[in-house]
């Protein structure tokens, strides 16, 4: 029996990971991997049997003190036989002494609560179709107008670990339509929304406020149906139970459930200004 070879995976690899992890309704977008990379290029690990590609994680490290893990997929019919487990051993220690985060479906939450992390808090991802909105909310302007530090700097409020590169590559990746709530001259929040195979992602989507928030995603509904995508998905934590709020009024509905989970803790984040989590593959 061929045995398992588990090794750092290229931009080009990964393509085929994002297809598996569409089939199993994750719904990534089209051009995520882009941004992936360039927050941690050495973080992304596939295996193989034989040279074909059966099973893929990535631990993608932020700073010094944390990492998140992501696209723990193994393909079907090759499941139950351990190539999971070891490519989680192979690429765990990528992490190093950091604090590693991620975001687990109810399914594998006990798995993951005997390799040591513990649950936080849960986010429901809405569906729907945001109804159109006849006059654009004042203060929404594209963010390449705005200053990128001052963007970074807000970012860094709402995350639990500075994220420059992922964030320069995020806001400009091709397809993606990032909008920033400006107010008295300042960032009062942003949103990115990008195409998927199914509903359009939503994510991040940090705010101010309530009404910054709703500003923004009603801005960030109508980009979607300009590139054709009549409905959206948002991953909405429940630590703010605003966000959810605001989904509901918009006619959006939860679909599927996952925890936030870490192994330790983790730098504090502005919880009020969380309206939408990035990705559930970065954090």
């Amino acid at each position: 029996m061929a045995s398992l070879s588990v090794a750092t995976a290229t931009l080009q690899d990964w393509e085929i990971v994002r297809s598996w992890a569409a089939e199993e309704g994750w719904n990534p977008g089209h051009s995520d991997a882009t941004a992936f990379f360039a927050q941690d290029p050495g973080g992304f690990f596939i295996g193989r049997l034989d040279g074909e590609p059966v099973s893929a994680i990535s631990v993608v490290t932020y700073d010094e003190t944390y990492a998140f893990l992501g696209f723990y997929l193994v393909r079907p019919g090759l499941r139950g036989r351990g190539h999971g487990i070891e490519t989680w051993r192979a690429a765990f220690a990528h992490a190093g002494e950091r604090v590693v985060g991620l975001d687990a479906v109810p399914a594998q939450q006990d798995n993951y609560r005997r390799s040591g992390f513990a649950t936080a808090y849960r986010t429901a991802r809405y569906v729907g179709e945001v109804p159109v909105v006849e006059t654009p909310a004042a203060g929404l302007v594209d963010a390449a107008l705005v200053d990128p530090a001052a963007l970074a700097a807000y970012d860094r409020a709402c995350h639990h670990a500075d994220r420059p590169r992922f964030l320069a590559s995020w806001l400009s990746t091709p397809g993606h339509r990032a909008l920033v709530r400006v107010v008295d001259g300042r960032p009062a929040g942003y949103g990115v929304v990008r195409p998927a195979r199914d509903e359009a992602r939503v994510g991040p989507l940090f705010a101010d406020t309530p009404a910054d928030a709703a500003a923004l995603l009603d801005g960030l509904a109508a980009e979607a149906r300009a590139f054709g995508s009549a409905r959206i998905a948002v991953d909405m934590p429940e630590t703010n139970p605003a966000a959810a709020r605001i989904a509901e009024e918009r006619g959006l509905r939860p679909t599927f459930e996952t925890a936030r989970m870490y192994t330790g803790p983790v730098r504090p984040v502005a919880v009020e200004r969380v309206f939408g989590v990035t990705t559930l593959e970065l954090g």
